[in-house]
């Protein structure tokens, strides 16, 4: 009886197991994706991603150029999110002119080790320095790494030079013609404007910080990375640097690189699986590509492990298509995974860190002012001024709340052994996902040009403004109280939007008890 308990204990525990990453599988797939947008980039990416191969095979170039081509498509698509359509185009017409030099530089001290990984290194930091100027400098930052991760990956040498340019402007002119003509998703959904990095000065300023951190990180990567293999190092540096894009602190560093290990070593699996029978067949590794491509977009904001599953598998497909392809490769990429994840780690916690507890207040204070702010705009539009539109600053919240959740993974992580600090960070993003349900209902409210003012509203509105007040700046005086008013007439519109404040109230409360408490002590709910 006892041995069959064991095994009914060990059945179960299996089938939990199953059960969870069927649950896991099927959250990623069913996850929010208002207006279809995820759904639409991701065909996109495809269509651009196959059309840039596609371009590069009927002009006779290489297969070293057909792959260099498709990167920097995928690239271009991936990393270019700016607020218009306007300064898209110009960025992505930009990506040339860091990514010819680069391409050049990397090929020519290719046979020279000390030289390229000094040169290496110097791309690091600038690339990441260049974050402080925005989506424009965070895609030109990343795109010149990614050329010059190209050539270790392909092994490219000078001679192939014109080709490799030939592709890449293949590839950003089909990107552009899918992006800005054929199917432009921006024109009838403008991507809000993505949350400006943390102010600061000197060092304090996150992207002067950063550079330093990743290109520590990617020194002790570098290294770490040749001591297993002198042939595949680079996907080491290429895991550290990774891991520090859209990272603010330490923590935030720590799951970033679980997750990153995590979808390798799923990756990995699959590979061994699909890749290695395939063998480098080009029609069904193309297909598979072409799936691993729309994976990557649909789960990078997600879920960054299932996008390194894709990215790893997609890797594997290349590696059979180059004709190197065996178990050993796999194993060898998960290794340089774990020691580039590592470097990572030494970086950002050597290296000016920056704990959990800082990035997150400073976060969570954005997003409670960007509430304010959003109800002051709907508070007007009520009112009757047609120049308040409380949408955009909707928008801006959702991204801000995104940077809020970032910043408290690695409290609210299941390995997380701090109990206390993972109830408290649970229960405010709790609060704030409340907060930011009311704002999208109070926005909806006022863009009923029916729904008139209530001037119970102005009230409710100062309610909320001191509840924010309260929570950001509890140390400076509240302004008075707005006198007594007559409410008119009651509109169903006026209604529903003083519902919507209310709701906002008691949210901005409840955010007091875990907001002012000290880190480490016990929850007591209100």
């Amino acid at each position: 009886m006892k041995g069959a308990s064991s095994v009914e204990n060990s059945f179960k525990s299996r089938s939990g197991r199953g059960a969870a990453l069927v649950g896991a599988v099927r959250r990623m797939f069913v996850a929010p994706d208002p207006g279809r947008v995820r759904l639409r980039v991701s065909t996109r990416a495809v269509l651009g991603v196959a059309l840039a191969v596609a371009a590069a095979e009927l002009a006779g170039l290489s297969l070293t150029a057909s792959i260099t081509g498709g990167l920097a498509a995928l690239l271009a698509l991936f990393t270019v999110a700016d607020p218009t359509v306007r300064r898209q185009a110009v960025t992505t017409a930009l990506l040339p002119v860091v990514g010819f030099p680069v391409l050049a530089l990397a090929t020519t001290v290719h046979g020279a080790p000390l030289v390229r990984d000094s040169v290496w290194l110097a791309v690091v930091f600038c690339g990441v320095y260049a974050r402080r100027w925005g989506p424009r400098g965070h895609a030109l930052g990343i795109f010149a790494f990614m050329m010059f991760f190209v050539t270790q990956f392909l092994h490219a040498l000078p001679a192939q030079l014109p080709e490799l340019y030939g592709a890449v402007a293949l590839a950003l002119a089909a990107v552009s013609t899918v992006r800005f003509g054929v199917w432009c998703i921006e024109r009838r959904v403008p991507p809000p404007a993505a949350p400006t990095p943390l102010p600061g000065r000197g060092f304090d300023r996150p992207t002067t910080r950063q550079a330093f951190q990743a290109t520590v990180a990617c020194a002790v990567a570098l290294a770490a990375g040749q001591m297993l293999s002198q042939e595949r190092w680079y996907w080491a540096v290429g895991t550290a640097w990774w891991i520090f894009v859209n990272t603010t602190s330490r923590g935030e560093t720590l799951v970033r690189g679980f997750r990153r290990v995590l979808g390798t070593v799923i990756g990995i699996a699959a590979g061994l699986l699909i890749a290695v029978p395939l063998g480098g067949a080009p029609g069904p590794t193309a297909l598979l590509v072409a799936v691993c491509v729309f994976g990557i977009f649909y789960t990078a904001a997600p879920s960054y492990s299932w996008m390194m599953f894709f990215v790893t598998v997609m890797a594997g497909l290349l590696y059979g298509l180059l004709g190197v392809l065996h178990p050993g490769l796999l194993l060898l990429r998960f290794e340089e995974t774990a020691v580039g994840a590592l470097g990572a780690v030494a970086g950002v916690a050597l290296i000016l860190p920056v704990t959990t507890h800082a990035a997150t207040n400073a976060w969570i204070q954005r997003a409670l002012t960007c509430v304010h702010a959003c109800t002051a705009a709907a508070a007007r539009r009520l009112a009757g001024d047609p120049e308040a539109d409380p949408a955009p600053l909707a928008a801006e919240l959702e991204l801000l709340l995104g940077r809020v959740r970032l910043s408290l993974a690695p409290l609210v992580h299941p390995l997380s052994p701090l109990r206390a600090r993972k109830a408290r960070a649970r229960q405010v993003i709790a609060l704030l996902d409340t907060c930011a349900r009311e704002i999208r209902g109070l926005s909806a409210v006022a863009a009923d040009p029916a729904a008139s003012h209530d001037a119970r509203l102005v009230a409710a509105a100062w309610r909320v403004e001191a509840a924010v007040h309260a929570l950001v700046s509890p140390d400076e005086p509240v302004r008075p109280t707005p006198g007594e008013v007559a409410a008119p007439h009651h509109h169903p519109g006026a209604e529903a939007a003083l519902g919507h404040l209310q709701g906002l109230e008691r949210a901005l409360a409840d955010l007091a008890t875990p907001l002012r408490s000290a880190p480490g002590a016990p929850l007591v709910s209100a």
